[in-house]
């Protein structure tokens, strides 16, 4: 798959998992690379879902109401086809999406369903940057890797980094320059326990072994859920036009975010 996508930085949000948070992610990424300055568009390919397509058109309206602006992506949704017939002309649409769209952005970040189908797997093809959400839910390490019940032994790779893989070896066909797979802890307790502790320390075993970098990522607040029917998210409160006061959940959240994106994109 060819596209003229050079100078714009392509990043996927994949994960064959359904619940682990892709939405909420993909908006507070844009966000925050929209308020470094960055221009940005979003790719919603859940469109029958719509979850991030729902997220921004909050964020529109709350904007409308409240007669203020903030930082929105372009923003495109897709919606999959059960017309096998019609799945190479939707793809052939996708990549002149994306064709048009580059020249006018720094990054496209692209939201990927909870399971696979033929958007999902044309949308991995383009990735500069492919990261991953995970919550600390031993049924979400198992799209990653299979482990035995019984020792805890690291068995074969999951469905979804045999995935990754295979699209590695893709890339690297055409000449496209490494992937950088980023595994991100997403909706993760925001207590210790020693069930997150073992997934985290799996997962950072496993990125020497499969090819990607971990961090701890996202916790589980209640404030990442609260701003949805706004269309906000927790790096706006503090911003000119609304000035919210923060708390210290508020806080720790908005420092998980800085973070997050450094190791994203140093």
């Amino acid at each position: 798959m060819t596209n003229n996508t050079s100078s714009t930085y392509m990043i996927v949000i994949g994960n064959e998992k359904g619940g682990t948070g892709k939405s909420t992610f993909t908006m507070h990424l844009a966000v925050k690379l929209m308020q470094e300055k960055y221009t940005v568009a979003v790719i919603d390919l859940d469109g029958r879902q719509g979850s991030l397509s729902k997220y921004i058109e909050n964020r529109r309206q709350f904007c409308s109401n409240n007669k203020i602006n903030l930082p929105i992506p372009l923003h495109y949704r897709f919606e999959p086809t059960n017309d096998y017939s019609q799945i190479p002309s939707e793809i052939k649409k996708l990549k002149e999406t994306i064709n048009e769209i580059a020249p006018k952005v720094d990054a496209i970040i692209i939201d990927t369903p909870g399971h696979k189908n033929y958007l999902f797997e044309a949308a991995h093809e383009y990735a500069d940057t492919l990261i991953t959400p995970i919550t600390d839910s031993l049924i979400d390490l198992s799209s990653i890797a299979n482990i035995d019940p019984t020792s805890g032994a690291l068995q074969t790779p999951g469905p979804y980094a045999e995935f990754v893989w295979e699209i590695k070896k893709q890339l690297a066909s055409k000449g496209k320059p490494c992937l950088n797979w980023i595994i991100s802890g997403n909706k993760t307790s925001t207590n210790r326990s020693k069930n997150k502790a073992y997934i985290f320390e799996v997962l950072e075993k496993l990125g020497k072994l499969y090819g990607f970098r971990f961090c701890e990522g996202l916790k589980d607040r209640v404030i990442y859920r609260e701003l949805f029917l706004d269309g906000l998210t927790v790096l706006d409160m503090q911003s000119e036009p609304l000035r919210r006061k923060m708390n210290i959940s508020h806080l720790a959240a908005k420092m998980e975010i800085k973070k997050l994106a450094e190791f994203i994109c140093p």
